[in-house]
């Protein structure tokens, strides 16, 4: 079986998305699907490429057992809208970036992560960057709540 390859993203790969990440791999790793489903995260834009996750967002995702130390930001590429089979944008302003960099025969791979989520009735993760740390506790909260219907999303179609 090939590998499915989920990509997570937001504006500058420093906060949401490496945080998304983080909660999936983890939740792959908890369902022992490591060989199946490969994750990774990007920016919208160019900001912050190579830098560690924000420090508040590393914090926030230690309390919970998550470490995201060893993620570096990088840009969304071309070559990601071939390589990825799920695209999940973090809020409608990336989404629509993501839409206008993809070839039409690839926006169907592109959605907002919180599609997935059962217990938030939001569509978007809101960015916690200028806020406090209820923010980046908040973020956790739903994706991680995303994160188990994006999973079971996968399981049931591929």
């Amino acid at each position: 079986m090939e590998k499915i390859k989920v990509l997570f993203v937001c504006m500058g790969n420093i906060c949401r998305s490496p945080t998304a990440q983080g909660v999936f791999t983890r939740l792959v790793r908890t369902h022992s699907l490591q060989a199946q489903i490969q994750t990774d995260s990007a920016g919208t834009h160019a900001y912050h490429v190579g830098e560690s996750p924000d420090q508040r967002s590393q914090a926030a995702a230690l309390e919970r057992g998550i470490d995201l130390s060893g993620l570096r930001a990088r840009q969304v590429t071309t070559a990601d809208f071939d390589a990825f089979q799920y695209i999940l944008a973090m809020d409608r302003n990336n989404l629509t970036l993501l839409l206008e960099l993809a070839p039409p025969a690839r926006h169907r791979r592109i959605s907002l992560l919180m599609e997935h989520a059962s217990r938030w009735d939001v569509d978007e993760v809101p960015d916690p960057y200028y806020g406090g740390a209820q923010g980046f506790a908040q973020v956790l909260d739903m994706v991680e709540d995303a994160a188990e219907g994006l999973l079971t999303h996968i399981q049931a179609h591929h």
